[in-house]
């Protein structure tokens, strides 16, 4: 869903020597790439966005320059903006299932609640189903609590406009977010039992820890096999998992990871890493499953991604 590494422009920033301009861009560097993650579901985009801001941000004359983390969010959130417009042209013809892309985080994402909340698999999920104005006003109001002017500024609206905007994608977020404040125990408790029983081959147990109406969603991309629509319903998504992890079983290794913040599975097939498997968990029980298997979604699980508001 991005450019690949060698269609991207490479621009290199002097941190050994910085300039007033670098300064302000690396001090702010993790939140400029968090809003634009949260706007774009994709670290790969994410990134390629912050080469942009950094081309024009360079440019600015600074002295005319009143708050530079307000300039550079606004900078980061126009290209942003732009860049979302033309992924949702570019989703239309992807293969099966768009999931965001998965990101290693450190332990300090998920002590920020709110943090951790906005980027699960299933808030970006929500995120997805708003207009990319929306999205932007959203993002910047709810979970970086900017002001109606800075975000009037970033999305070129009136601040009377960006409250209309805010007010109507909160409501519509609202509706379709997970229900209820789950917490990290909660979450690790119905991993560690679904682990156990995918190991096992327990279907009953599994049947257990899984909602009657969970839904299952894979994103191979086109690359990797993967389910085409999604798999409604707790008995047919447990019999698909141990049925389809039982074939490879000798060559399969399950292994806890911090994914988005919150608790996740990494899945390796013959020691390479193969899936990234995040959940959705309401009333003690697994409500959502969303399984990362294309290869282009896996590139920033080998590292930590620092997020910061």
């Amino acid at each position: 869903m991005s450019q690949s590494s060698g269609e991207r422009r490479l621009v290199r920033v002097d941190i050994e020597n910085p300039d007033p301009a670098t300064e302000a861009f690396v001090a702010h560097r993790n939140l400029l790439f968090t809003v634009a993650y949260e706007m774009l579901g994709s670290a790969a985009d994410a990134e390629d966005v912050l080469q942009e801001t950094w081309l024009r941000w360079s440019g600015v004359d600074l002295g005319a320059v009143r708050d530079r983390r307000a300039y550079l969010v606004r900078i980061t959130t126009r290209q942003a903006l732009g860049r979302l417009r033309a992924l949702g042209r570019r989703k239309e013809s992807y293969v099966g299932t768009w999931l965001p892309e998965p990101l290693l985080t450190a332990p300090d994402v998920a002590e920020d609640v709110e943090l951790a909340d906005s980027v699960s698999t299933a808030m970006l999920l929500v995120l997805e189903t708003l207009a990319p104005t929306e999205r932007a006003v959203f993002v910047l109001r709810e979970v970086f609590d900017l002001g109606y002017d800075e975000i009037a500024e970033a999305v070129d609206k009136s601040p009377a406009a960006v409250r209309q905007i805010a007010h109507r994608a909160r409501a519509h977020v609202a509706a379709r977010r997970p229900r209820g404040t789950v917490s990290p125990a909660e979450t690790r408790g119905a991993l560690d039992a679904f682990q156990r029983a995918v190991e096992t081959g327990d279907i009953q147990g599994l049947l257990d820890i899984l909602a009657p109406d969970v839904v299952l969603l894979g994103d191979g991309g086109g690359v990797k096999q993967a389910v085409l629509r999604p798999i409604v319903g707790a008995d047919k998504v447990g019999r698909l998992l141990v049925g389809g992890l039982g074939k490879v079983a000798a060559s399969v290794s399950l292994r806890p990871a911090r994914v988005n913040g919150h608790p996740a599975l990494v899945l390796r097939l013959d020691g390479e890493l193969d899936t990234v498997l995040t959940l959705r968990v309401e009333d003690g029980l697994i409500s959502g499953l969303y399984a990362v298997r294309n290869p282009e979604k896996l590139s920033h699980m080998g590292r930590e991604t620092a997020l910061r508001r």
